[in-house]
């Protein structure tokens, strides 16, 4: 019970609402004790100023008519003076008028003639903190001129007595300003902050469910300019966002839609390449010349399809490591896209001996297919001939593989977005899914597909893929 008390203590204390309030009854304290200690210091001052006063004025009375003051009437006007002795200095003359035995030697003497602010506050805090019966010499001036200084003798403790008394209610009502003020200002904080964040806390976790609603949006009502400012630029926020939510939902029917009318067009195309192959073999020279033209439109055809589909997936499947010879899946690469060493097109594999890395078989050769036929494609374009390389280097922490080609380089627009899809194809008539593909497929692995280097002299592609526990 006890633990669950101080845990709710230490959330409440945690709130801007608990904070904020113990902030302002410690500002408000603080404030009372700077008005205190100089408060005390006036009231003690005060305080013996009127001891001065009704000295002089039983002083006075003896000077009218010292003959008939006996010396009980005597000790009744220092009694109700409250003093034990009274000395007046008149024309040059020090006298003392009224006397009394004193109970204990003076201990301090204290001159309020020309006491300063930071003087009398020491003084009184000094006298607050004594505990000892002292006696005190006081000296001040009289009232009316009625001489040049009057000097008394008096009892420290009732002064400190009425200081005591006076500090404990100025304390009383300090805490009780402190605690007025502090729940008026608690009240005005949850009205005025607390509750409008909450408000837009609220508002954030619903809109959080369902950002697709607009319904949820947030409509600014603050009244402080601060607040109001936030939930309008939050208001943007949302909209803009569910926008864009919005748009990406079309976009993601529209891709579903694409892929659907790409898997039944590549149907139809495999039909037609099929019909166009028997073309080749006719008698007529017209169709025979046109037949392989045909053949490459469609075959380009069949390809974007393809792509598509492959792109438009939700999500490539995770990849399977296993240990992979790369020599031998380069060369199987090169075989399927009909290159050999000393062709027009001429593909050199230089991988070590016994290279094995931790790669999916499939999606890698995938990767390697895609950056070949880009290579040949490119040097095709010229209409000379050229090279495709495949190397492949370690360290102690990846695998490096490099494809690179003696072609023409990437335009610029193409390096621009060159894993993009739809934005990077990288030869005319190009959609640069492929690319886009194949980057996805590495980032799968761990690993980083970047173009190391594309210039007139050729382009080199580089694959970057972690080793995992080791080599296998």
């Amino acid at each position: 019970m006890e633990r669950s008390v101080t845990g709710k203590r230490g959330r409440f204390l945690n709130t801007l609402s608990g904070r904020f309030l113990m902030l302002t009854v410690a500002f408000v304290m603080l404030a009372e004790v700077l008005i205190f200690v100089p408060s005390i210091a006036r009231y003690r001052a005060d305080f013996m100023i009127l001891r001065l006063e009704k000295a002089q004025i039983a002083s006075l009375a003896q000077l009218a008519a010292s003959d008939m003051v006996t010396p009980e009437l005597e000790t009744e006007l220092l009694a109700n003076a409250e003093v034990y002795n009274v000395v007046l200095r008149r024309d040059e003359v020090r006298q003392l008028v009224l006397s009394s035995p004193l109970p204990a030697p003076i201990s301090a003497t204290y001159d309020l003639r020309d006491a300063g602010p930071w003087e009398l506050i020491r003084d009184a805090l000094v006298c607050l903190f004594d505990p000892k019966d002292d006696i005190i010499r006081v000296i001040g001036n009289p009232v009316q001129d009625a001489g040049s200084l009057i000097e008394i003798t008096m009892d420290a403790v009732p002064m400190r007595e009425a200081m005591l008394d006076y500090g404990l209610r100025i304390l009383l009502l300090s805490a009780l300003i402190s605690i007025v003020t502090a729940f008026l200002l608690f009240l005005a904080v949850q009205r005025l902050i607390v509750l409008p964040i909450r408000r837009v806390s609220q508002h954030m976790a619903a809109y959080a469910a369902a950002p697709e609603d607009a319904r949820l949006v947030i409509a600014p009502s603050a009244q402080v300019e601060e607040l109001r400012a936030a939930e309008e630029a939050m208001q943007g926020m949302q909209r803009q966002l569910t926008g864009s939510l919005r748009q990406k939902e079309r976009l993601a029917q529209l891709g579903g839609a694409v892929a659907k009318i790409s898997h039944d067009l590549r149907n139809i195309l495999t039909s037609a390449q099929l019909f166009a192959d028997r073309l080749e073999g006719s008698a007529d020279p017209m169709t025979a010349r046109a037949a392989p033209k045909l053949l490459g439109s469609i075959s380009r055809a069949v390809a974007l399809c393809e792509s598509t589909l492959h792109f438009g997936k939700a999500e490539e499947r995770a990849p399977v490591l296993v240990p992979i010879d790369l020599a031998a899946l380069a060369t199987d690469v090169a075989e399927a896209e009909g290159l050999v060493a000393n062709g027009d097109v001429a593909l050199l594999i230089d991988v070590p001996t016994g290279m094995r890395v931790m790669a999916d078989a499939e999606q890698l050769y995938r990767v390697l297919s895609n950056l070949i036929r880009n290579a040949r494609q490119a040097i095709e374009a010229t209409g000379a001939g050229g090279t495709i390389e495949i190397s492949a280097t370690e360290t102690a922490d990846n695998w490096r593989i490099r494809v690179g080609d003696t072609g023409p380089g990437l335009p610029p627009k193409a390096r621009e977005h060159l894993f993009e899809a739809f934005q990077g194809g990288a030869r005319k008539g190009g959609t640069g899914l492929g690319l886009a593909i194949a980057a996805e497929l590495i980032r799968g692995h761990g690993g980083s597909l970047e173009l190391a280097r594309s210039d007139a002299e050729g382009t080199e592609f580089l694959i970057h893929l972690p080793k995992s526990t080791g080599q296998a």
